[in-house]
């Protein structure tokens, strides 16, 4: 079982910055890849970026692709994402989820999620 806790979301303009974390407890955080997703109102869930289990290896969506960062410190058992250049359309609900061994960009092979946090970008 892995606990998920997403925070530093909020209100930004659009062009700005926020970083987002991810901690994650419970079983050994090394065991597993990590991604975004988002959610914006009426839309499915989407894909927005995932990391290894050692950092080496990341994947972005093309809508975030040059402005969006995700990395990883296991010794701190968190995930990042760094998200700049901000738009009105990457207004959702960003979730941190967790899944064994291969990173994967797809939500449904992910096992374990977080809450949730808001991002909103105005225009």
């Amino acid at each position: 079982q892995v606990q998920l806790v997403e925070s530093g979301g909020g209100l930004v303009q659009a062009g700005g910055s926020l970083r987002l974390s991810c901690a994650a407890s419970g079983r050994a955080f090394i065991n597993y890849a990590m991604g975004w997703f988002r959610q914006a109102p009426g839309k499915e869930r989407e894909f927005v970026a995932a990391i290894s289990r050692s950092g080496g290896s990341t994947y972005y969506a093309d809508s975030v692709k040059g402005r969006f960062t995700i990395t990883r410190d296991n010794a701190k058992n968190t995930v990042y994402l760094q998200m700049n250049t901000l738009k009105p359309e990457d207004t959702a609900v960003y979730y941190c989820a967790a899944k064994r061994l291969i990173v994967t960009m797809t939500p449904s092979d992910y096992n374990y999620w977080g809450q949730g946090t808001q991002v909103t970008v105005s225009s």
